[in-house]
């Protein structure tokens, strides 16, 4: 799913375009999550997909204030295009807790891994045909939650993920989120091949 050269040509495009793009999108200085998904193309989602892209836009504001800006636009840029692994993680991290309580549990695993998305028309681990969501969450809490409490800290998921090179890069493959950067870039819309299926 990669972009291939789209990242280098979006590291090289300077802020001031970004700051144009931002305010050209959003007038208000501010992005909402209504906003956030006609940018992107994303309407009409089926209910898990809506759910997925509504994680993404809270996980990117940092604030919980409701709405993306200008700053936090730029700071979920720079993750996606320069962060570092243990930045891209803990994001990962923000993503799966989905009711925030600061730990991932397996339901709420579970629950990412078998939503469509809308980079997908199939579940996240599509590319890991021999292996299905309820086997690969069961092996991720074998792997990495060291007390074995059915619940994954912070500290457990980064140093688990870290430490496990396959893990690594089937969660980095599987949330990269460049190609909806070039959507942005672009100032276009998302291709109909991205959308999630029904």
């Amino acid at each position: 799913m990669g972009a291939g050269g789209s990242t280098e040509e979006i590291v090289s495009t300077d802020m001031h375009h970004w700051y144009a793009k931002f305010m050209r999108e959003c007038p208000s200085g501010q992005l909402c999550l209504h906003e956030f998904k006609s940018l992107l193309g994303l309407q009409n989602l089926n209910p898990q997909a809506k759910w997925y892209v509504d994680q993404v836009f809270h996980t990117f504001d940092l604030n919980k204030d409701g709405f993306i800006d200008y700053l936090e636009y730029i700071a979920a840029i720079n993750l996606v295009i320069q962060g570092k692994i243990d930045q891209k993680l803990k994001w990962y991290f923000k993503l799966y807790d989905a009711d925030g309580n600061g730990s991932i549990d397996k339901k709420e695993l579970l629950s990412i891994f078998t939503l469509p998305h809308p980079q997908k028309e199939d579940s996240a681990i599509n590319g890991q045909q021999t292996m299905s969501a309820e086997e690969f969450t069961a092996t991720v809490f074998q792997k990495i939650d060291v007390n074995d409490d059915g619940e994954l800290t912070l500290e457990e998921f980064l140093s688990g993920i870290e430490k496990d090179r396959d893990l690594l890069e089937l969660i980095s493959k599987s949330f990269d989120l460049s190609n909806v950067l070039k959507v942005i870039r672009d100032g276009g819309h998302a291709a109909p091949e991205i959308l999630a299926a029904d």
